[in-house]
């Protein structure tokens, strides 16, 4: 999703949406290390079971919700599957374990469980990366990545700007396009990139007037919404760890 989510009062106020934004990275990168040593699909499928449990449970994300995020991602991995399935070089090993013949293709099944094992751990990537994405504000992922990480702030805030006018550039689009029907043009030519460009220009420069107008990076400052260490992220932390040795232990 282009668009920044605006998380619900439910989801906010939830255990995982009190947690430290950081804290659900540090969760999300661990898990992301764990899995690129798993090479059988029940570790994975189990980690993504206990990503969409604890969304749903502790971070009361709508299902609706996590469904639709959680869609064209699922798709993709399904795409991906399918694409090693077929054209894996075990289907033309001769000394492989034939499973099953589609016309002239052969599928072999070590082709099958090595895309099982993909399938089940792009799944389970998409699944963290949902729940993580339904629980988190942006903007307090950007509060806790200055005020806990030390991260610069013209960096990270620049950053939240520019990934909030993701929406603003596709308006943009739009309204060039409909510009260019009202002049009897068609609405889609190479020549609006250029005119996107201008628009993003200016909007970086008004962008960079407004923090040096604040003085980002000038030195300490007060903040607004500050972030504090609490009992749930070491609840989250730990819980996320001990799901992950589960896994692993599988």
């Amino acid at each position: 999703m282009l668009a920044p989510i605006d998380l619900t009062d439910a989801q906010a106020s939830s255990l995982l949406g009190r947690t430290s934004p950081l804290v659900k990275l540090a969760l999300a990168v661990a898990w992301l290390v764990g899995l690129a040593v798993i090479g059988e699909p029940g570790p994975p499928l189990v980690l993504a079971g206990l990503a969409i449990a604890a969304g749903l449970s502790i971070g009361r994300v709508p299902p609706r919700n996590l469904a639709r995020g959680l869609a064209p991602l699922v798709v993709a991995a399904a795409s991906i599957a399918l694409a090693n399935l077929l054209w894996a070089g075990a289907n033309t090993d001769p000394s492989a374990t034939e499973l099953a013949r589609l016309g002239p293709i052969r599928i072999a099944r070590e082709a099958a469980e090595t895309a099982a094992a993909l399938a089940a751990r792009v799944l389970a990537i998409v699944a963290v990366g949902a729940v993580f994405a339904q629980t988190t504000d942006p903007t307090r992922l950007v509060d806790a990545l200055v005020q806990q990480a030390r991260v610069p702030e013209r960096f990270a805030y620049g950053a939240l700007a520019a990934y909030q006018a993701v929406p603003g550039l596709v308006e943009d689009l739009v309204t060039l396009r409909q510009a260019r029907r009202i002049r009897g043009l068609r609405g889609w030519h190479p020549r609006l990139l250029l005119g996107l460009l201008v628009r993003a220009i200016r909007h970086a420069d008004q962008l960079a007037l407004a923090m040096d107008a604040r003085a980002y990076g000038s030195g300490p400052r007060s903040t607004f919404r500050p972030i504090h260490w609490g009992w749930p992220d070491l609840a989250v932390g730990v819980g996320g760890l001990a799901a992950l040795a589960l896994a692993l232990a599988i």
